[in-house]
């Protein structure tokens, strides 16, 4: 299961940074701007679709992991209707430009205005690998927390069964030595009744010889 959200989550960072990059070119196409929106409409409605699977896939994951993987659910939502959010301004702004200034545009096709264009797409191209590489670190980031996470759950685990069974043995112990106790007590009390017969054994002996004496010397 988690494997399995590991690998939504893999896509979806892709997506998303495909996304963003098409956002960031879209105010310097032409032609094919409409194009460009539409495909990234599409791209935003595949991620809607993979969140959704996410949000089902957690549904099934253990009550304690669930919350770390809800809250990331709802990051990449937010992320997600932020990008939608900018392609919605600039298609909107785009399209609504006027034809005068779409006319001024078109006409600036001097070599000054090419460079400047392509330097806006190799701004753009750093700004998506810098936002790619952030997502890459943030996604190991979340990794290994989760693994830090899980080794500390199994060493508390551990921790856990290893008290239990001290806690057994020192149960066990403790009947042992309530037993024992028990062996002694009827030791010493037999001890004690054995002492008693053999004092009166004694004291019946001593009394037959002083009433034969007796009778001896009465004779």
């Amino acid at each position: 299961m988690a494997a399995l959200l590991e690998t939504y989550e893999q896509q979806y960072a892709v997506l998303t940074a495909d996304i963003t990059s098409k956002i960031g070119r879209i105010p310097n196409l032409s032609g094919y701007r409409k194009d460009a929106v539409f495909n990234t409409e599409r791209q935003i409605e595949e991620a809607k679709e993979l969140l959704e699977q996410m949000e089902l896939e957690i549904r099934e994951v253990d009550s304690t992991s669930r919350p770390k993987y809800a809250n990331r659910l709802d990051s990449y939502k937010a992320e997600l209707k932020r990008l939608m959010t900018e392609l919605k301004s600039k298609s909107t702004y785009h399209d609504g430009m006027s034809e005068d200034n779409a006319s001024l545009y078109g006409d600036a096709s001097s070599t000054g205005f090419q460079e400047e264009q392509r330097q806006r797409l190799l701004d753009n191209s750093e700004k998506i690998e810098r936002t790619g590489r952030q997502l890459q670190a943030g996604y190991r980031i979340a990794l290994e927390t989760e693994e830090i996470g899980t080794a500390v759950m199994r060493d508390l685990h551990s921790q856990r069964e290893t008290l239990q069974r001290a806690r057994n043995r020192l149960r066990e112990t403790d009947a042992e030595l309530g037993r024992s106790s028990r062996i002694i007590n009827s030791m010493i009390a037999r001890s004690i009744q054995h002492r008693v017969i053999l004092f009166v054994v004694g004291v019946a002996i001593v009394g037959a010889i002083i009433f034969a004496i007796y009778v001896a010397a009465s004779n």
